[in-house]
C-alpha cells in the first residue's frame, strides 16, 4: 500500500490531539500534503449549498475568505454530488476553483492531478477535501480504498469539531437551545480570525441569547450592522424580525413618528393610522443606528419606553405595551457626548448595558487578506468571470496599507480594482495587480506604471501623427513586449511573470496585435 498502517496512524494521533479546531485543521492538510505529496490541499466546510475553507496549504493565503457556491463551481459540485473519491481527468474541462491561486503558478493549471474527498457524518455531507498535485500521474499510486480511510479519518475530525463547538455555543448560549433558530438563511457571518475578532465572538456569543440591551461602538466602516445582525441571528428572538432604524437620517419633524408611530390626523399629512418601529419590532429586535445623533428631545421618550415598556403614539392617550429588545450603535463616544450636554446620562446607561467594541481593520492582524478573499470571490460572481486572483504584490500592498475607513473602505477599494481588472484583461479570467488600486500614499509607479523588465525601450524621435491613439498603444505594447520576450530567453510564462500579466491574457494581447 502507497499509505502506510503508520502513515494513517500519525495522521489520527494528528488530528485528535488536544488543539483549537484551527490549528487541528491546519495539521491535518499538512500531514496529507507532506502523506500524498501533493502540491495544493484545502479543508472545506459544506453548509447553505456552499463550501467555506477551513485550512489551506499551498493556496494563495485569501482563498481562506472565499466562499465557493456550488452552482459557481463545477468541480466542487461533482464532489458534493459523488458521495465517493473523485478523480478528475488531468484534462477535465471542468474549470478548477483555485485557477489562479496558487503561488508561483502564473499559468493556469489546465493539465494537472486533481482529487476531491467528500467528507460525510451520519449520511450527510459535512465537508470536502480537495488535493491538486502538478504533475498529472501524481496520485496514481494511492487506491481508492486508501483514499476512502483517509476521507474516513478527516470526517471524524471534521465533525467532532463541528459537535464541540455546537456544543460550545449551547454552553455560553442558553439552557434551551431548541428554541434558537439555527437555518442557514438566519445565520450571519462574521469573517475574521484575529485575536481582536475572536474575543469579539466571544462577547457575542455571550449576549446574544439574553434578552440585554447591546451598545456597539466602533469608527465608521468596522462593521457595526452587521454585529447587530449576527446578534439578532443568534437570539431567542431570531424568527421574529429585526428592524432597523438611522438615527442620523431622521429629521426632527418626523422622529418622533418614525419611532412611536401616530393616528390618523394627529399632524397635517397624517391620512392613517401607522406602525412606528417600536410597534413593528414587538417581540423582535430593534437597531437603532447612529444613536448619538437622536435629538435630545427624542432621547426622553426612548428612556421610557426602555424603563416601562410602553409607548404613545403621536396624537393618542393610550399606551401600547410592547416587548422589544434594542441594539446600538454609534463611531462616537458617549461618555464625552453625556459630559457635553448632548446625551441624556440614564439612557447612555439603559443602552450600554453590554457595550461591544468593533475593533478597527488595523488592528486585526491577519484579516485584511481573508476579507480580501470574501470580496474578490464576491466581485468574480457579480462581473461573470471565470477567475479573479490577487497578486502576490496586490497581497503586500493591501497587508501593509492603514485602513482608516476600515472593512468598508477594503470593500470599495476591491470593487473598484477587479472592474478595472476585468477591463484590462478583456476575457473572462483577471488578475488584480497594485496598479489596479488607488490608495492614498501609494506610489504612482505602482498605480500608472506596468512593472518594466530589465531592458532598454528605443523608441523614436518623432511621433507619427498619421496613428490612432489605439495604433500608437498598440504598437507600443508590441515592441514593449518583444524586447521582454527577447530579454526572457524567448520563454512565454516567465515575460508575463516580468510584465505581471496572467500567462493567458499574455497570449491573447500577443495575438490580438499580431505578436503570434
Amino acid at each position: 500500500m502507497a499509505l502506510s498502517q503508520s502513515d494513517l496512524t500519525r495522521i489520527a494521533l494528528d488530528i485528535t490531539s488536544g488543539l483549537s479546531d484551527h490549528d487541528r485543521f491546519a495539521r491535518l492538510l499538512d500531514t496529507i500534503r507532506q502523506t500524498l505529496h501533493c502540491d495544493a490541499a484545502a479543508l472545506l466546510q459544506f453548509s447553505g449549498k456552499q463550501f467555506t475553507p477551513l485550512a489551506i496549504d499551498g493556496l494563495s493565503p485569501d482563498v481562506l475568505g472565499r466562499r465557493f457556491i456550488l452552482s459557481e463551481h463545477p468541480r466542487l459540485e461533482a464532489i458534493a454530488r459523488a458521495g465517493d473519491v473523485v478523480r478528475f481527468p488531468a484534462d477535465s474541462e471542468l474549470p478548477d476553483p483555485y485557477d489562479g491561486l496558487i503561488p508561483h503558478q502564473e499559468d493556469h493549471l489546465m493539465v494537472h492531478a486533481c482529487i476531491g474527498l467528500p467528507l460525510v457524518a451520519d449520511g450527510a455531507l459535512i465537508g470536502a477535501v480537495t488535493i491538486d498535485g502538478f504533475d498529472p500521474e501524481q496520485f496514481n499510486r494511492f487506491s481508492d480504498k486508501e483514499l476512502r480511510t483517509l476521507s474516513a479519518i478527516a470526517s471524524a475530525s471534521l465533525s467532532n469539531a463541528l459537535l464541540i463547538e455546537k456544543l460550545e455555543k449551547q454552553a455560553v448560549q442558553s439552557q434551551e437551545p431548541s428554541s434558537f433558530n439555527h437555518s442557514s438563511d438566519s445565520e450571519v457571518e462574521i469573517i475574521g480570525q484575529s485575536p481582536a475578532m475572536q474575543a469579539m465572538q466571544n462577547e457575542l456569543s455571550v449576549v446574544a441569547s439574553t434578552d440585554l440591551n447591546v451598545l456597539i461602538l466602533g469608527d465608521t466602516g468596522t462593521g457595526k450592522e452587521l454585529v447587530a445582525k449576527s446578534i439578532h441571528s443568534h437570539s431567542l428572538r431570531a424568527n421574529k424580525p429585526l428592524i432597523y432604524l438611522n438615527c442620523a437620517a431622521l429629521p426632527e419633524s418626523v422622529a418622533e413618528s418614525e419611532l412611536f408611530g401616530h393616528v390618523k390626523g394627529a399632524f397635517t399629512g397624517a391620512i392613517s393610522h401607522r406602525s412606528g418601529k417600536f410597534e413593528i419590532a414587538d417581540n423582535g429586535t430593534l437597531f437603532l443606528d447612529e444613536i448619538g445623533e437622536l435629538p435630545l428631545s427624542l432621547q426622553s421618550k426612548l428612556l421610557r419606553v426602555l424603563q416601562y415598556g410602553d409607548l404613545q403614539k403621536v396624537g393618542s392617550d393610550k399606551s401600547l405595551k410592547v416587548d422589544v429588545r434594542i441594539i446600538a450603535a454609534t463611531n462616537k463616544d458617549l461618555k464625552q457626548e453625556v459630559l457635553a450636554g448632548r446625551f441624556r446620562a440614564d439612557l447612555y446607561h439603559r443602552l450600554s448595558v453590554f457595550p461591544i467594541v468593533v475593533p478597527p481593520l488595523n488592528e486585526r492582524e491577519g484579516d485584511v487578506i481573508l476579507l480580501s478573499g470574501f470580496f474578490v470571490e464576491r466581485s468574480r460572481e457579480k462581473l461573470g468571470l471565470k477567475s479573479l486572483s490577487l497578486s502576490p504584490d496586490s497581497i503586500n500592498l493591501l497587508n501593509n496599507y492603514d485602513w482608516p475607513g476600515n472593512v468598508r473602505e477594503l470593500e470599495h477599494v476591491l470593487r473598484r480594482a477587479a472592474v478595472l481588472s476585468r477591463a484590462q484583461s478583456q476575457s473572462d479570467i483577471a488578475v488584480i495587480t497594485p496598479q489596479h488600486f488607488d490608495l492614498p500614499g501609494q506610489d504612482s509607479q505602482e498605480q500608472l506604471s506596468l512593472p518594466t523588465p530589465h531592458v532598454e525601450l528605443k523608441t523614436g524621435s518623432q511621433i507619427n501623427s498619421g496613428y490612432s491613439l489605439k495604433q500608437a498603444t498598440e504598437s507600443f505594447q508590441a515592441q514593449y513586449i518583444r524586447q521582454a520576450l527577447a530579454a526572457n530567453g524567448n520563454n512565454w510564462a516567465a515575460t508575463a511573470r516580468a510584465l505581471d500579466l496572467d500567462s493567458g491574457n499574455l497570449h491573447r494581447l500577443a495575438k490580438r496585435i499580431g505578436l503570434k
